[in-house]
């Protein structure tokens, strides 16, 4: 019976590891996220793997050979428990799948989540695990905050980003 499994891959070379483990037949997949990127003044919508380092691959211990995927070009390894790999339940996949293809992961629109007045909680950045009070929508990436930071509310101007709500 064939069952996800995890497979941890090389920094940044999840769709590499993906395309090579597909040519070897395994069924893979890899949940993405869209967010926004800012390089050299620039910003740009961009597909990124939800769980970086990690992509999801299909196959049966019993009938199949695994363990070529651990010399697969862009794989580091599988997640195992002592040497054999450890399942992830199909019910896990078909939510995050379910999830993706609502748009949950769909960062480009975290101005339509929040609004002036909403609680916020940074979850990036030098502010990180901080809560605090949205002020203000300044652009479609960049909101002002009001911070708590030793009892005392500071306006804080961020990426919109590395804020969530709650």
């Amino acid at each position: 019976m064939t069952k996800w499994y995890v497979v941890h891959t090389q920094p940044n070379a999840e769709m590499k590891a993906s395309a090579h483990l597909r040519r070897q037949s395994y069924e893979i997949y890899v949940p993405l996220c869209r967010r926004w990127r800012r390089h050299a003044r620039k910003r740009e919508l961009v597909l990124r793997p939800l769980f970086p380092r990690y992509i999801f691959v299909r196959f049966d211990t019993r009938s199949e050979r695994w363990r070529p995927i651990l010399s697969t070009v862009g794989v580091s390894g599988l997640i195992c428990n002592g040497d054999k790999p450890v399942s992830v339940p199909d019910d896990i996949i078909d939510d995050i799948r379910a999830a993706e293809r609502r748009g949950s992961f769909d960062d480009s629109r975290a101005v339509a989540r929040l609004n002036p007045g909403d609680r916020v909680r940074i979850v990036r950045g030098p502010f990180a695990d901080l809560a605090g009070q949205l002020q203000l929508l300044i652009s479609a990436d960049r909101i002002k905050v009001l911070l708590d930071i030793l009892g005392r509310q500071v306006p804080t101007v961020l990426d919109l980003s590395e804020a969530v709500p709650g």
